[in-house]
């Protein structure tokens, strides 16, 4: 049961989001920005790095709602997402991208865990300064959302499932028109 009278029927983040739309509102944008915008790496590429950050801090909603908008933007699909967050240094990526994961993977444990070697190590398999301070940033703002949904003990679905319909209208049209314009308080 939520920790605050958040909306009946909304899960994860969307019950905090239609609460107060107007903290909703730069979220969205954010995640627009991050894992929608403009970028070398693929969408698929950089929702699974949310999926995988999510997963590292046991946010069921936000792991599960990410491996499904990676899922569906990923040619490998739900196998390759559930490699990742499995065993991303075997997992069947591209080099690469396995050293940003395991760049993500330090800023989940903290910021300062992110070392100049890890750095090194993705630079040297190809990955550009705006690849490394993305995925930076979208393993920091997923920190923040998995606390935000975890702090407040919203409803998390626990079947993967659940979270293919969303993905799809969110694929199709992104975060900015997901943002909430209710608010129930």
């Amino acid at each position: 049961m939520p920790h605050i009278d958040l909306p009946a029927g909304e899960p994860g983040i969307r019950g905090p989001m239609r609460f107060r739309p107007e903290t909703a509102k730069p979220l969205n944008e954010l995640a627009e920005v991050l894992l929608r915008g403009p970028s070398t790496l693929s969408r698929g590429e950089r929702e699974l790095i949310a999926a995988y950050v999510s997963r590292l801090n046991a946010c069921t909603f936000c792991e599960l709602s990410h491996s499904a908008f990676a899922e569906l933007q990923l040619e490998q699909g739900r196998a390759l997402v559930n490699q990742v967050k499995d065993a991303p240094d075997s997992a069947e990526v591209t080099p690469k991208l396995r050293a940003l994961l395991r760049i993500a993977g330090a800023v989940q444990r903290g910021g300062k865990n992110v070392g100049e070697a890890d750095v090194a190590a993705a630079r040297e398999l190809g990955a550009t300064d705006v690849e490394i301070h993305d995925t930076v940033l979208i393993a920091a703002a997923f920190c923040m959302y998995n606390r935000y949904v975890d702090g407040l003990a919203t409803w998390q679905p626990a079947d993967p499932d659940d979270y293919l319909e969303r993905g799809r209208a969110l694929v199709e049209r992104g975060y900015i028109e997901s943002v909430p314009t209710a608010s129930a308080a």
